[in-house]
């Protein structure tokens, strides 16, 4: 109590979210505070806020480093109402976005590069502490206050709503395919499994002009794949004929499952310097021989998001080439159900909380 207690006092803007208490991950309303805008800070309303995988084992504290009370939320959109006087690059009126990341140390190598994602010292968006000791919490809430850097300009042409997961699920795919070279016309790309960061994997590949197949458990999602997404075919991992046949197609696969699965059959599918890059986290450590890796020189990487610059290239590449999130919005008092169909991978392809109009009515 005397923690809830605390956060409620601690700065002088009143906040109101839902939080988890502890491990169970229910998620229940919550009142706290957020610090005052600040010179180069920049205040904004949420509208929506999506909802990632991470937010479901943080709740549940499976990683162990969950700091209780836990407001999630890291795909957090919304319009801006206050900044501070040294703010430069925002205006009261603006649609903005915060994603996972909320300060940094701003002058290691990797912030000098645009790599904020891997400071040392980086502070995630909830569950972390900021400089004054005091614990982050996420999007799940009304308002949000960020340093104007990690704030990022959502283009008009994307609806709120459907760029809320681009600031976790879109950043993650767009900056593995920047990295790894996958971003260049005519290539023969995969992308392995077709949840909320496999959709929008395919959609960015196919944007930058790559063929692209989906390789999936689940011939259901064959049409959707196809029809909806923009897949120029679709393979059945299960289906071992489908998989001898595609061996050494592949110039690069996108591996986005979090569910634990074996790495060799897919380095099978890359042609000769293919590359597997991993953006999804399974927990249990993967069964990776040297021999399927030497042969064909291949390579087994991984990805997670990118820095500001990188966010902020990859939300105006998707107002060009109209990239969105397919999203289920959701009132704020089903988020628990929600967390429930997310386990079970019962949603198409994302949950967004209507925080604007749903949030304030719990209050």
């Amino acid at each position: 109590m005397a923690a809830i207690k605390v956060a409620e006092q601690e700065h002088p803007v009143p906040a109101f979210g839902w939080a988890a208490r502890d491990q169970s991950g229910v998620l229940s309303p919550f009142n706290f505070s957020r610090r005052a805008t600040g010179e180069k800070d920049v205040k904004f309303k949420v509208l929506y806020c999506g909802i990632c995988h991470s937010d479901l084992h943080m709740i549940k504290n499976e990683w162990g480093i969950a700091t209780y009370p836990l407001v999630p939320g890291h795909e957090i959109v919304g319009q801006v109402t206050e900044v501070g006087s040294q703010v430069t690059k925002f205006s009261p009126g603006d649609r903005v976005g915060v994603g996972c990341i909320a300060a940094s140390c701003r002058s290691c190598d990797s912030c000098i590069n645009d790599l904020e994602n891997h400071c040392p010292k980086a502070i995630p968006i909830y569950s972390g502490h900021s400089p004054d000791g005091t614990v982050t919490y996420g999007g799940y809430s009304d308002v949000m206050v960020c340093d104007e850097h990690f704030v990022v300009r959502i283009p008009d042409a994307l609806p709120l709503q459907s760029a809320a997961p681009l600031l976790c699920a879109g950043i993650t795919v767009y900056s593995a395919l920047r990295y790894y070279g996958l971003d260049r016309p005519g290539m023969n790309l995969a992308v392995v499994g077709l949840g909320g960061l496999g959709h929008v994997a395919v959609k960015f590949a196919r944007a930058m002009g790559a063929q692209v197949t989906v390789i999936s458990t689940s011939p259901a999602k064959k049409d959707d794949a196809i029809q909806n997404l923009g897949a120029d075919s679709f393979l059945i991992s299960r289906d071992q004929e489908e998989m001898k046949a595609a061996m050494g197609r592949f110039d690069g696969i996108v591996d986005t499952v979090s569910a634990d699965h074996p790495l060799v059959p897919l380095i099978g599918l890359l042609k000769t310097n293919g590359k597997l890059v991993l953006v999804g986290a399974p927990t249990k450590p993967f069964e990776l021989p040297a021999f399927p890796l030497l042969k064909g020189r291949k390579m087994v990487g991984g990805s997670g998001i990118g820095g500001m610059k990188e966010t902020q290239e990859m939300l105006d590449f998707a107002g060009k080439h109209g990239i969105a999130a397919e999203v289920e919005v959701i009132p704020v008092e089903y988020v628990n159900k929600a967390m429930e169909r997310l386990e079970k991978a019962d949603v198409k392809y994302r949950f967004v909380i209507d925080v604007g109009n749903t949030l304030l009515k719990n209050a």
